[in-house]
């Protein structure tokens, strides 16, 4: 994980801001004060200055914003978007973009066989990096960004068989570790991948998805027991371990496990396999199991029980079943009943 974007350190008896510039290093800078207090006071507006873009084109913000989320879950991701904007926007300033931009990119998107849902993604970041910007005072008005209609979700899910299948076809420790907490924890994906050793506590049998090192608001993240298999897995894992990082491979911390899953997948025989699907898929076991919604949303990090509800009630054994209940017209069915069966057996031809 990249450093936080700025701190306050002490220099040959001095309190100074340490910072990473626009070159990747790590700088410091005087803050002209002794007192704690007002350092915390002055180092904000100080590191704004010192990483001020020095122009408005859409690269320049666009790399003034990576630094400031250096440290945070997005940042993880920014790399790999800038790749599909790049070509397009990179030397436009903010306010020369316009919807035929936004129309242009997708289309070239399209033909490149990329689906709407990663073109709403990676357009919706360039209209984060952009409102940031404006909220920061770097450009007068952040323009808007035409995206496509972002799809419904995908309801598809693995079967307990399936998720055992999908564990055994993994040919890569790292890999196989990843799909055993990914339906143990029913974590988020970057959770996961983020995932250090000193949230693993085996003596209280909990695993901390939570990361302390994101200092800014972001999709919740839940403490959740440590089931049976994924205590076997980490203790297996630790013993091997060469990184703080739970998920790591060749002495690195892994970045993305789509295309592994994917792979996987395919040689179990699955139609699909992605990161996703196996938090989607423990919460659906969950629910089959007819554990409280609350509970379940609990469990996924929602703060709000009415979104896990919306999606996975109807997977519970109680899903209706009392509205159900207070359709059953007795009278009516016994009426029905009487009407097919004739009274005397012998009127039968």
């Amino acid at each position: 994980m990249q450093e936080p974007e700025w701190s306050i350190g002490h220099h040959r008896g001095k309190l100074v801001l340490i910072y990473t510039a626009a070159d990747g290093q790590r700088k410091r800078r005087s803050l002209g004060t002794s007192d704690p207090r007002k350092a915390r006071q002055i180092a904000p507006a100080l590191y704004a200055e010192l990483t001020r873009p020095e122009a408005d084109t859409v690269e320049a913000l666009w790399r003034a914003y990576a630094r400031a989320m250096a440290g945070r879950a997005i940042s993880a991701t920014l790399p790999h978007t800038w790749k599909a904007l790049a070509p397009l926007f990179a030397p436009l300033p903010a306010h020369a973009i316009t919807v035929e931009h936004c129309k242009q990119h997708a289309a070239r998107r399209r033909d490149a066989g990329i689906k709407d849902g990663t073109i709403h993604t990676e357009l919706g970041h360039l209209r984060m990096v952009l409102l940031w910007a404006e909220k920061n005072g770097h450009i007068e008005r952040a323009p808007y960004i035409e995206r496509p209609g972002k799809p419904k979700p995908s309801e598809r899910h693995l079967t307990r068989a399936q998720v055992r299948k999908l564990i055994d076809a993994c040919d890569a420790p790292h890999l196989r570790l990843f799909t055993i907490l990914g339906v143990a924890t029913a974590g988020r994906v970057q959770a996961i991948l983020g995932l250090t050793w000193d949230r693993v506590d085996f003596e209280r049998g909990r695993i901390m998805l939570e990361d302390p090192e994101i200092r800014t608001p972001h999709k919740g993240r839940a403490i959740v027991p440590m089931t049976r298999q994924a205590r076997a897995a980490l203790r297996e894992a630790q013993a091997g371990a060469l990184t703080r990082y739970v998920i790591e491979y060749a002495g690195r911390r892994v970045a993305s496990v789509k295309k592994g899953l994917a792979s996987a997948g395919k040689r179990a025989g699955l139609a699909k396999a992605t990161p996703h699907m196996l938090r989607h898929s423990a919460a659906v076991h969950m629910a089959e199991a007819g554990i409280p919604m609350e509970e379940i949303a609990s469990y996924l990090g929602h703060s709000d029980v009415k979104v896990t509800r919306s999606i996975y009630a109807r997977f519970s054994p109680e899903y209706l079943a009392g509205a159900a209940e207070a359709l059953n017209y007795d009278d009516i069915a016994d009426a029905a009943s009487s009407t097919l069966v004739p009274k005397n057996p012998r009127q039968v031809r």
